[in-house]
């Protein structure tokens, strides 16, 4: 399910990480504190919130009020750090995902917002805008949800953790169990599927929120490939960057090993920098993206180079 290149980096790097443990203390502070205002930033943004980064930062670190921003975007801000807290707790304890837990998270998200739905499973019906899916009536979501469940304590265990992760977050957006908060309470289960297996906090970033209703659309009419992979290169881009911050660093990397833009990796080469921006997003390619441009290196486009004769 998840292509081959991809899962093969992925699992190399999670390899290289699990190496390096116990990671550097001051290291993993800074990249959990970061993690979890970019985390709160995008998975709230996806959803329509309209506070920036630089907003979220502030009201995170400061407490500060934004001018006209309304009372419900700031607790959807504190309420997911909440929810984070709340989620970062289950794994050090080593508690499994289960219903109920997807209740108490989905009762953080949405605490001061909507007390009375909050951890609630929905009594009306719902449509998901922009989607051709129409969720389950309420009176389904009980036995549903328990079957998620069975199927993620059974089944599910025989894939691997990323495709797991990323097809139980697809069976609880598609079961809609909630009037509201569905979508940060699914990636928050994901990324309690995903950290129990030792990788790190996986962001779904708001601009690739096109792309992510797509391929969810596709899972939605079980072609679940596109979302693993879509999923399968977030957690990539996690692992590339806990291996950048977490590596020691005695000497220069090589030159090969150095991040260069799609413009220089190009030269010498038979591609074209639009061509390997393609390879990058469909996960053929070892890349990642900063801001709005993919990077790679020497060494990935050589290996894939070599890969396809």
């Amino acid at each position: 399910m998840l292509q081959k290149r991809l899962q093969e980096r992925i699992d190399k790097k999670k390899q290289t990480l699990d190496d390096l443990r116990p990671l550097p203390a001051a290291a993993l502070q800074r990249l959990q504190d970061e993690i979890l205002i970019e985390w709160t930033y995008h998975s709230n943004a996806i959803e329509g919130n309209t506070l920036t980064l630089q907003e979220t930062r502030l009201i995170l670190e400061t407490g500060l009020t934004i001018g006209g921003k309304s009372l419900r975007e700031h607790f959807e801000v504190t309420n997911h750090r909440s929810a984070i807290h709340f989620v970062q707790g289950l794994v050090e304890d080593h508690q499994p995902l289960t219903p109920v837990v997807v209740r108490q998270i989905h009762h953080l998200v949405l605490a001061h917002i909507d007390d009375v739905s909050a951890g609630q499973y929905r009594r009306l019906p719902v449509r998901i805008a922009g989607s051709a899916l129409t969720p389950p009536d309420a009176w389904e979501i009980e036995r549903l949800m328990l079957e998620w469940g069975d199927w993620l304590g059974g089944e599910s265990r025989l894939l691997h953790p990323v495709a797991r992760a990323a097809l139980a977050h697809h069976r609880l957006v598609a079961i809609h169990p909630f009037i509201d908060g569905n979508g940060r309470t699914a990636r928050l289960a994901m990324n309690l599927l995903l950290m129990q297996e030792g990788y790190p906090p996986t962001i779904i970033q708001q601009n690739n929120r096109g792309q992510y209703y797509r391929v969810l659309a596709q899972a939605d009419s079980h072609q679940d490939a596109a979302l693993v992979n879509f999923v399968g290169r977030a957690v990539e881009r996690s692992l590339t960057l806990y291996l950048d911050a977490c590596t020691p660093r005695t000497a220069p990397p090589a030159a090969k090993e150095q991040w260069i833009s799609m413009r220089e990796a190009a030269d010498g080469t038979p591609y074209s920098q639009e061509y390997l921006s393609l390879l990058a997003r469909t996960g053929r390619l070892e890349a990642v993206k900063r801001g709005r441009n993919w990077m790679t290196t020497r060494r990935a486009v050589e290996e894939y180079q070599a890969s396809v004769g």
